[in-house]
């Protein structure tokens, strides 16, 4: 580990200062579309400059796959993943790194900086995907930039990949590095971990629950109008069940000991806007935008499938739902699934080795609070996958 520290050393300026010129890259994506190949050629241009070379390709093959995963709603035009891969001599095991090079919006909440401004401040990196996730794509292709300006030969090959689409449930950068052949006996993903290694990912689904009522030629004309904006507090209600009820679940190994280990959340409500721009009126439509997760072992389609009962319940036995019922609009279909690694499999106890000795104590291993990309490698291609990455806050809100 020591050699490793030695070898990391003269190259960890740059890579610093490569995550910064990614963070001031706009590369967010916005389904359909996605801006993630400027960022690809800032990392192509820094890989260069280490001799290492880096292949660009495009990815719009993904949705004629006619793999599950390929989601059909998704624009890949132009959008290309780069990967470098560091041949070994042969006689050891392949290894995976990867991340993402996509980033939510900026939003609409105050920034002290600008989001891309990539501001560093007492040894802080500051700006939208700082944390999510473009500081560990600066760590993982230091690696091979450190492996090369010293020469170094492994045993099996490293393959470094930087893919788009991942945000807003996507995965199709990922799925197209996969289909495309570029497979590891081993895979880590270098999203915001803390420092910890996660073993587990959960899976997640997004839904807007939309309802509508009244006729807007009546406001201020011939009748009162109802307006489902008084009635969505019941249905925050029935979510809230739902809260209540997945802290019941079978919790599994890797989330056992989360206090939530299946969170339900409201992301969005939404009516009438507070814009002056917007004329007085009764709303006749309002939006509960909810998020489900789930834990890796359970049946995700079928667990959808009693929220869904649960919901006809509930309007059945609501006079106002009964008559407007809310419409089901998935966010992303199919929902993500979540992932496992044994504890005692042989790649998350090589990875808990090295990183005891890089970090002078024992790290913590447990599970992400999140999904990504995970699933895909380790459950859709076989690639036994974990997660290890930098600390940091703010994901996917101000000042991240």
């Amino acid at each position: 580990m020591t050699d490793a520290r030695k070898l990391l050393e003269p190259v960890v300026d740059d890579m610093v200062r490569l995550a910064a010129e990614l963070v001031r890259t706009d590369t967010t994506a916005i389904p359909p579309e996605g801006k993630e190949t400027p960022g690809q050629f800032v990392l192509r241009d820094f890989l260069g400059a280490y001799g290492v070379e880096a292949e660009l390709y495009a990815i719009d093959f993904v949705r004629d796959s006619g793999h599950r995963w390929a989601r059909q709603d998704r624009n890949y035009a132009g959008r290309m993943n780069l990967a470098a891969r560091i041949p070994g001599t042969g006689r050891g095991r392949s290894l995976l790194l990867n991340g993402h090079m996509d980033t939510v919006p900026e939003g609409s909440g105050r920034w002290t900086d600008s989001p891309w401004s990539g501001a560093i401040r007492d040894g802080r990196l500051y700006g939208r995907g700082s944390f999510d996730m473009k500081g560990g794509l600066a760590a993982n292709f230091a690696v091979a930039c450190a492996l090369r300006r010293a020469g170094v030969r492994l045993g099996g090959d490293l393959i470094c990949e930087s893919v788009v689409d991942e945000e807003w449930g996507g995965g199709g950068g990922t799925l197209a590095a996969r289909l495309r052949g570029d497979r590891a006996d081993a895979c880590a993903i270098s999203e915001g971990t803390q420092l910890e290694i996660n073993l587990a990912t959960r899976g997640g689904h997004t839904v807007d629950l939309v309802c509508s009522a009244g006729d807007p030629s009546r406001f201020f004309s011939t009748a009162e109008v109802v307006s489902p904006a008084m009635h969505i507090g019941r249905l925050l209600g029935w979510l809230e069940g739902w809260v209540a009820h997945r802290r019941t679940i079978d919790r599994g190994s890797a989330y056992a000991a989360f206090d939530d280990p299946a969170p339900v959340q409201v992301m969005a409500i939404e009516a009438n806007r507070l814009d002056l721009r917007d004329p007085l009126t009764v709303p006749l439509t309002a939006t509960i935008r909810a998020y489900f997760q789930f834990l890796p072992h359970e049946d995700v389609d079928a667990v959808l499938k009693d929220i869904r009962r649960s919901l006809d319940a509930f309007c059945d036995g609501d006079p106002f739902f009964r008559m407007h019922r809310p419409e089901w609009k998935d966010l992303y279909y199919p929902p993500l699934i979540g992932h496992e690694l044994p504890p005692d499999h042989p790649w998350a106890a090589c990875l808990t080795s090295s990183a005891r000795a890089a970090l002078g104590r024992e790290p913590v291993v447990g599970a992400a609070r999140y999904p990504c990309d995970a699933f895909l490698a380790h459950r859709e291609f076989g690639i036994p996958t974990l997660l290890f990455g930098p600390r940091g806050a703010g994901a996917h809100n101000p000042d991240e």
